[in-house]
């Protein structure tokens, strides 16, 4: 909704920063005449349009940015085979990673996110652990397990999986009580 509303806005500034572009173009290029009782009308003249023909080129600018369709966004990624087309959608990835993920020992809280590169698909993963084991090796077999699972359903090739550790948890220490 945000991205919609953002383009809206962007395009009513573009549309009106070119008329008044235009505008102030035809002014002062004395298509439209206008008098000015100013002593160095030709400095303000070349000043104004200028300025106009700046402003004119970066409506047309931000006005091709408002239309234009995002290419580079995929949200699914495509495969051909001899029976028709397959698109797994990424979320639908993210969610194996974040199985994946969830899978290895002393891992608690995860979030994925997926990216489609020329290589294949690039996984980062946000993780908090439990601080019990190793860090470095829960990493690796987080790596591992999650760039098995992906290659493994969909077939597709994983070509970096980064682990991003936010914090360990503290396991609560319970004291026992005696009576």
């Amino acid at each position: 909704m945000a991205k919609i509303m953002d383009r809206l806005l962007l395009f009513i500034y573009s549309l009106s920063i070119g008329i008044l572009s235009v505008l102030a173009i035809l002014l002062l290029s004395g298509q439209v005449p206008m008098e000015l009782d100013y002593r160095n009308e030709q400095t303000l003249y070349i000043t104004v349009i200028v300025v106009a023909v700046i402003l004119f080129l970066l409506s047309i600018r931000f006005f091709y940015v408002s239309i234009r369709t995002e290419r580079g966004h995929l949200n699914a990624v495509h495969q051909r085979t001899e029976f028709g087309d397959i698109q797994i959608s990424l979320e639908t990835i993210e969610n194996m990673a974040l199985k994946a993920a969830e899978r290895t020992r002393g891992v608690r809280d995860v979030k994925t996110r997926v990216r489609v590169v020329e290589s294949g698909l690039e996984i980062m993963i946000r993780a908090i652990v439990d601080g019990e084991h190793s860090i470095p090796g829960l990493s690796e077999e987080m790596q591992k397990s999650i760039q098995k699972q992906i290659e493994d359903i969909t077939g597709i090739p994983v070509s970096s999986v980064a682990v991003y550790i936010a914090n360990i948890v503290q396991s609560p220490a319970f004291k026992s009580r005696v009576e």
